[in-house]
């Protein structure tokens, strides 16, 4: 979609942060591009698992421990969990790391911390998502009662739809009021696929349940003010014009997406809420129009011993 107007250019250039402080030691820098393309290659290489693999046996795994159908060791394993969102969440953490400075940090740390309040709040008072509780350990809890991981839960799913976004809007992306709601709207969208799905598999539970798959409209309401708050931060976080390079050119930054929606649309088809299978199938369109999912960069993902293959 072109640039409806020029002008707005100059939005990018009021999004940029000159930070005095930023040079940096000479070798440190090439240690970490170094870094840096060690880890793009090692994402580019396992793709198709990462992508893929990993999130159709975490919604096997995970309806498997719902019905009751795996040993008690394995049933809702944490590190099994924590460790399969790590995988999963990699291509975009690669992606992004050569777009993380001083003021990124400083920005995602504050989303970090509202994730930890705002979530502390929910749980103590109900407010702003509506009275629910845990039904598992996603690992260690905070202070007994919030996951102390959930910014890796949260954190990367506004990160998806933000740069989403950016990819979809093209030059309406230079424009805060089309880019701002239009992420927000995202953010929202997601949890849409996301909670009827947790719901559905134990993760946690309204009280009392809601008319959407058992969650309820405050919830909605809850995720448009978190994800405001977020977008908003991230928005902040990074010079929008060198974000936008970048995932232009970083085919697999949204590789994490792709596995969101394999893994809780495919939980959410087979429990039968299709309403939110459907807004899972919104997300592939919007995949699609990046037009970096054909058919060719599908298979250029598979692993050596089938990519041999492509052309036979």
């Amino acid at each position: 979609m072109a640039d409806p107007d020029t002008t707005a250019n100059a939005d990018i250039d009021s999004d940029a942060v000159t930070d005095p402080d930023s040079e940096t030691d000479p070798d440190t820098d090439e240690r970490r591009a170094a870094l840096e393309r060690r880890l793009e290659a090692l994402i580019r290489e396992n793709r198709f698992t990462i992508a893929v693999v990993f999130p159709v046996v975490g919604a096997v795994t995970l309806v498997a421990s719902a019905e009751g159908l795996l040993p008690g060791p394995l049933a809702y394993n944490p590190l099994l969990i924590l460790f399969g969102t790590l995988v999963m969440r990699s291509p975009l953490v690669v992606g992004l790391l050569p777009q993380v400075d001083r003021r990124a940090l400083v920005y995602l740390g504050l989303v970090t911390a509202y994730t930890y309040a705002i979530e502390l709040v929910g749980v103590r008072t109900g407010w702003p998502y509506g009275t629910f509780e845990y039904g598992i350990q996603l690992g260690p809890m905070l202070l007994g009662e919030i996951p102390l991981a959930l910014p890796l839960f949260f954190l990367p799913l506004v990160l998806n739809a933000f740069l989403l976004t950016l990819l979809v809007l093209d030059g309406w992306s230079a424009r805060p009021l089309v880019r701002i709601p239009t992420a927000i709207a995202a953010v929202v969208a997601v949890d849409l696929v996301l909670d009827p799905a947790a719901v559905a598999i134990g993760f946690w539970a309204y009280i009392p349940p809601g008319g959407y798959y058992g969650v309820p409209a405050s919830n909605y309401v809850g995720w448009l003010l978190s994800g405001t708050v977020a977008v908003l931060l991230v928005d902040r976080a990074f010079d929008r014009a060198a974000l936008l390079e970048r995932v232009r050119t970083c085919e697999f930054v949204l590789d994490d997406l792709v596995s969101f929606v394999v893994l809780w649309g495919a939980i959410n088809v087979l429990y039968g809420n299709w309403l939110a299978a459907a807004v899972a199938g919104l997300f592939c369109l919007g995949l699609f129009r990046t037009e970096r999912y054909d058919r060719e960069l599908l298979l250029t993902a598979l692993p050596a011993s089938i990519g041999t293959d492509r052309d036979s």
